[in-house]
């Protein structure tokens, strides 16, 4: 990688770096030269799985800390935690989620808790990442930050019509918070169709191969996939905010 696209001395936030999106995220922003700071869940699970990405990532000095997306309080202590270690941060990666497949046609199956929760986690939560860290990516005065978003928030085609909804909030979010935060901070997001993570649960390899036979690239993406748009929204598309970056193999088209 040039000196220009270079992450050297730049600190990256990756929000559920211990998933298969952030994982392979942390990798690359590692490679580019960044030093890393993952999120994982609470408990002696998400500790292995941290401490194992991290073991393996390139680069000295990354750092992971549990927090949850949905408790505010985690987000300020780790917040308190970054700025006491590293004193800055140049990028935030909003990777953490979930879903629950639900027929778009079953409407008594998308009942008000999983409205609630789902609009919890992967809306509110990500909002409240940016809310804690927006003062950190400020002064950095070149800031960056990536919330994964999906193509169903554009088709209203997903796992429900409660993760459609959720996704084309996240792409208002970035509009909007691409407008309050400049100068200082860029914000974009990037919208993937089918990735091969095993995020949807019940979905796996049978169902990969259905929606690879009608993409027009006769592939669903790689978490890989996914994190190299990541990484380039920080390094390569400089001039780039308020906007959604599809990565979809034009299964979108």
């Amino acid at each position: 990688m040039s000196s220009t696209h270079s992450l050297k001395d730049k600190v990256a936030l990756i929000i559920g770096g211990t998933g298969g999106i952030g994982a392979a995220s942390a990798k690359l922003f590692a490679e580019a030269g960044a030093t890393v700071i993952v999120t994982h869940r609470a408990g002696a699970k998400g500790e292995v799985a941290a401490a194992e990405l991290l073991k393996n990532l390139p680069g000295q000095g990354h750092f992971a800390q549990a927090a949850d997306v949905i408790d505010t309080a985690s987000l300020v202590a780790l917040r308190d935690a970054v700025q006491a270690r590293f004193g800055k941060l140049h990028v935030l990666v909003n990777t953490a989620g979930f879903t629950k497949p639900v027929a778009h046609g079953d409407l008594d199956a998308l009942d008000d808790e999983l409205i609630d929760q789902m609009f919890a986690v992967n809306w509110r939560g990500q909002f409240a990442a940016i809310r804690s860290f927006a003062p950190l990516l400020k002064a950095s005065g070149d800031g960056v930050i990536v919330s994964i978003s999906s193509i169903a928030g554009a088709t209203g085609n997903g796992s429900s019509i409660a993760y459609c909804a959720v996704k084309a909030g996240i792409d208002v979010m970035t509009k909007s918070l691409a407008r309050v935060l400049a100068p200082e901070v860029r914000v974009l997001g990037v919208a993937p169709g089918v990735v091969d993570t095993g995020f949807v649960p019940g979905r796996g390899a049978e169902f990969n191969a259905k929606t690879a036979a009608t993409t027009p690239l006769k592939r669903v993406a790689s978490a890989e996939d996914v994190a190299a748009a990541v990484l380039a929204c920080c390094t390569h598309l400089t001039f780039s905010t308020g906007t959604t970056l599809v990565v979809d193999g034009g299964r979108s088209l």
